[in-house]
């Protein structure tokens, strides 16, 4: 698991932030799972904070092309786009198709099962188990949400909140 501090590229050394950003001459990223709520708040105009944070991250990954979601996420951007911020359907669809191009991890059976293992092995919700899981699975060492406890590691996946 990377943790922040130090790294050493082509002679080089870079500083890694929190959130997966690597500073110092030659910007980059590390593979990163986006949660719903970073997604939703990228479309919420209540909080002007988080909603540029929420923007900055997304078109980082996008550009470095080190973002990750799953169809969960996908589907719960949807429905909550549409149903809390009251995003028009076209207008919510759009922003899909733009979330699509992460990288999208499809979870099957097997899956399910190990999330199911994670949520009794660490009493987790099963739909936050289930993203933790798909974030492993897809090989992201950072995990951004609010809806873990921030700094904690769980199967190898270190859950970050940008917003604090």
């Amino acid at each position: 698991m990377q943790t922040p501090g130090r790294l050493k590229q082509s002679g080089r050394s870079t500083e890694t932030t929190e959130i997966g950003e690597k500073t110092d001459r030659e910007p980059g990223l590390t593979r990163t799972f986006l949660d719903t709520n970073i997604l939703l708040y990228a479309e919420d105009s209540k909080d002007e904070r988080k909603r540029r944070i929420a923007l900055d991250l997304i078109l980082a990954h996008k550009r470095q092309r080190t973002g990750v979601v799953s169809l969960q996420v996908l589907q719960e951007f949807f429905t909550n786009a549409i149903q809390k911020l009251s995003l028009d359907p076209a207008i919510a669809r759009y922003k899909e198709e733009f979330h699509s191009r992460f990288h999208v991890v499809e979870p099957t059976a097997d899956d399910v099962l190990a999330a199911i293992d994670l949520h009794r092995l660490h009493q987790i919700s099963f739909w936050d188990a289930m993203i933790l899981h798909c974030a492993r699975k897809s090989g992201c060492n950072i995990l951004l949400t609010e809806d873990l406890q921030h700094g904690r590691s769980i199967d190898r996946v270190r859950v970050v909140n940008p917003f604090l």
